[in-house]
């Protein structure tokens, strides 16, 4: 049986309260999930010693060790400015009472100073012998600052883009303190600079500088992220919480998210999932309700989407309050679909057939969560056209979201959900360089597409973001291959992922309303193109092309577009000898190019498709070519030049070769070449004499070249040869990995690849007659990938003409 694509369905008429995964037939939504009550007691442990204690149990036990606080520091000799203030009390099931002390000095904070106090319940005294420091050392020091607090701030911003490459400082975030971490107490600056660290994991980064010499004395990471075994993205980094002993899936640092357990039910808020060493996960898909794999996707997921919104477009959280949603894994049983619920503002997950295909990919998360953004912005009606934008918002967002998260095991691509294999084949769900591919979706605009199901009418808006991205034709990413086609058969140029994403976020966030259709989502992402980067750039008519391409509105041009041909240069040629001259030609959009040309000397051609102008002159005499290229947007490009045919014998020529140092054996003369390529070196034995040319054969990315400027008299019949040895390390029978490309001027002779490893020389001779009259360069060019070896060795080359 076939499943059907991603479906979101409304609670009640009008009121959209929930989006799903797929679209198939489903139970009704679930009631709104309360959040989870309030524990009734605090668990206070050190390892599994800890008795369970009530708030106010606790409460007593802080208040009571405060009054101790003095007493223990007399008998812990600390200084007479030194005050101990009570941050934590633990009691052990046999009464044993440890009790975390933070020390400040003259009022100030003391950074490293603090300690544990253990009083077991036979002694009581707390007589300082069984306390458990960070550093003892009397503190002596002076409270005036040499150094400013505005110069300790732009060192510790300083210190923090090193270490995170993105920080700002937060307000009012900077203290005077004593360092008492490592050494000597000293007064010092703390300084505390939240950004993100180089992965995009956020970073809250304290730094602590001397505040009477200005020198770095501490920085640590505030941000803490456990890790799980994920079932579809690898190991992964979590932001989870300790309490007392156990780590809860909570993550702090994105507004509070938390991953809970529905353990098979179909309403209510679920448990929330706990760990003991914060290692989640096995990564092996599992049939049980409490497996927390799909926990570590889930959460993942979660976290990977706010980062996405947070670092592209600056939005903090789905409702952009600083707020955090909530996940929950094992919906019913063999539910087969995922969805965003605004309701309960939660995401939630069923574990697909069998209860071992969990929909908690990092697409899938990426989906549904970003329907809440589109609820609390455009609010896109979920129906109709709207409807069709509504889903390809998820899409277009799920999309950048795994681009942006660089996950080496579930890479960015235009796919929707191939990591969950829903159909059971290992297809996806959904393509974005052509919709159709899916089997329901579609290409293109057309007037009914409104009354098709959403996740199939999303198909046009899918593939007009690819083509705003990416451009139209063939190409691959990530190693995907794409092959994206264009309503009207015209090549769109892509203007790159993030310039779409940001006009696409923009039309969403404010131009587009609850009932916009595709025609109002075109005007929108313009006037958004317009905000961005101006109504005459080429991001406007990127949007105005790529929607043209699903049949939505007109192309408009491309600023700078269009097409470059490369002048041959003059000509020279001889009635009654062949002719042959390649034009070369590239063009900003994708797609093949057509060459006409007039002028041509009576006899010659130029071949529509590939530039290629061939024949045998007929009629002496100077003529003005130009050659015309079109390319597939309908641009072009032209290159004039005269071509001047001579009469049979008129022209002269004396037998003789013309290359200087042919067989090299003057060494590194004549000839311009990368260094090393002419050598004596015994690796490889030349053809004749002692000396060759060697290029590439290291085993890594590399590129090395051999050329020489000739002039080939008028009249003659001219013959370029040399003897070529390849040999190679690659293993390969099909691929074409290290390459040799033979040129004169702008005509590539031949192509030689690791595919043409032979024992010993083979000699390669070429005619270069239709040269003739001409000073061109010689080229041989060759070009290694980042392994296994391809050496290219030349020797006793020739130019040869009669």
């Amino acid at each position: 049986m076939r499943h059907t694509t991603l479906r979101r369905r409304a609670a009640s008429a009008g009121l959209l309260a929930a989006a799903a995964l797929v679209a198939v037939g489903l139970p009704a939504l679930p009631a709104a999930a309360q959040p989870d009550a309030a524990p009734k007691a605090a668990q206070l442990r050190t390892g599994g010693l800890a008795a369970d204690i009530t708030a106010s149990e606790r409460t007593s036990l802080i208040r009571s060790a405060q009054t101790k606080a003095d007493d223990h520091a007399k008998k812990l000799k600390l200084g007479g400015k030194e005050k101990l203030l009570v941050k934590d009390v633990v009691q052990d099931n046999d009464g044993t009472l440890h009790t975390r002390y933070e020390r400040t000095f003259a009022g100030l904070p003391v950074l490293g100073g603090d300690l544990v106090v253990h009083d077991a319940p036979e002694s009581g005294k707390g007589d300082g012998l069984n306390a458990t420091f960070n550093n003892k050392r009397a503190i002596t020091v002076g409270t005036t600052a040499k150094v400013a607090e505005t110069t300790a701030e732009t060192k510790a911003v300083k210190a923090a883009k090193a270490h995170d490459g993105n920080a700002t400082p937060t307000a009012d975030n900077t203290r005077k303190v004593v360092w008492a971490g490592s050494g000597t107490p000293r007064l010092a600056w703390e300084t505390l600079v939240e950004g993100f660290q180089h992965d995009g994991t956020p970073s809250r980064l304290r730094v602590v500088t001397d505040a009477l010499t200005g020198e770095k004395l501490h920085e640590s990471e505030d941000i803490k992220t456990g890790t799980g075994k994920s079932l579809y993205s690898g190991t992964v980094t979590l932001g989870t919480t300790l309490s007392g002993s156990t780590y809860q899936l909570t993550d702090g640092s994105r507004g509070g998210h938390r991953t809970t357990n529905l353990a098979r039910a179909t309403s209510g808020a679920g448990t929330l999932f706990t760990d003991a060493d914060d290692t989640w996960g096995t990564g092996v898909a599992s049939s049980s309700s409490t497996d927390q794999t799909a926990a570590v996707d889930a959460a993942y997921g979660a976290a990977v989407t706010w980062d996405f919104f947070k670092n592209t477009f600056n939005r903090s959280g789905i409702e952009n309050n600083g707020q955090g949603a909530y996940s929950r894994v094992h919906y019913g049983s063999g539910y087969v679909n995922a969805f965003w619920d605004d309701s309960c503002f939660c995401m939630t997950y069923g574990d697909g057939s069998g209860n071992t295909h969990p929909l908690t990919s990092l697409d899938v998360a990426a989906h549904e969560m970003s329907h809440g953004v589109t609820s609390a912005t455009a609010n896109l009606t979920y129906s109709g056209e709207s409807g069709g934008l509504n889903e390809a918002t998820s899409d277009i967002f799920a999309a950048g979201a795994e681009f942006a998260a660089g996950n080496s095991t579930d890479v960015g691509d235009y796919l929707v959900g191939e990591k969950i294999d829903i159909n059971g084949n290992g297809t996806p769900l959904r393509y974005m360089d052509k919709p159709s591919k899916d089997g329901g979706s579609k290409d293109s605009w057309y007037s009914g597409i409104g009354s098709i199901d959403v996740h199939y009418s999303s198909g046009p808006a899918n593939h007009m973001f690819y083509l705003l991205s990416e451009g139209s034709g063939t190409k691959t990413i990530n190693g995907v291959t794409y092959n994206s086609p264009t309503s009207d058969g015209v090549a769109v140029q892509g203007i790159g992922r993030a310039a779409a994403l940001q006009i696409w976020y923009k039309a969403l966030t404010t131009y587009m309303t609850s009932s916009t259709n595709y025609a109002g989502a075109r005007t929108a992402a313009l006037n958004a193109a317009t905000a961005l980067y101006g109504a005459n750039s080429a991001q406007y008519a990127g949007v105005a092309n790529a929607f043209a391409g699903i049949n939505v509105g007109a192309r408009v041009p491309v600023p700078g577009n269009g097409v470059t041909v490369t002048n041959p240069g003059s000509r020279t040629a001889t009635v009654g000898t062949a002719v042959s001259l390649q034009i070369s030609a590239s063009s900003t959009n994708a797609g093949a190019l057509t060459y006409s040309a007039t002028g041509l000397p009576a006899g010659l051609a130029i071949n529509a498709s590939t530039g290629l102008i061939s024949g045998t002159p007929t009629t002496a005499g100077t003529y003005s070519t130009t050659v015309t290229v079109t390319d597939s947007a309908a641009q072009t490009g032209t290159a004039s030049f005269t071509w001047t045919v001579n009469p049979v014998g008129g022209g002269t020529c004396t037998a003789k070769q013309l290359l200087g140092n042919p067989g090299f054996e003057s060494g590194n003369t004549t000839w311009t070449a990368s260094s090393g390529v002419i050598t004596t070196d015994s690796g490889q034995a030349a053809h004749g004499g002692s000396y060759k040319a060697w290029l590439d054969g290291y085993g890594s990315s590399h590129t090395d070249t051999l050329s020489q400027s000739v002039t080939i008299p008028a009249g003659c019949k001219a013959t370029l040869s040399f003897w070529l040895h390849i040999d190679t390390a690659e293993t390969t029978a099909t691929t074409a990995y290290d390459k040799l490309t033979v040129t004169a001027g702008s005509t590539t002779l031949a192509t030689y690849s690791n595919l043409n490893a032979a024992t010993g020389y083979v000699q390669k001779s070429f005619d270069l007659s239709s040269l003739a009259g001409q000073t061109v360069t010689l080229k041989f060019n060759g070009v290694e990938d980042t392994n296994l070896q391809t050496s290219f060795v030349i020797d006793d080359t020739a130019l040869s003409v009669s």
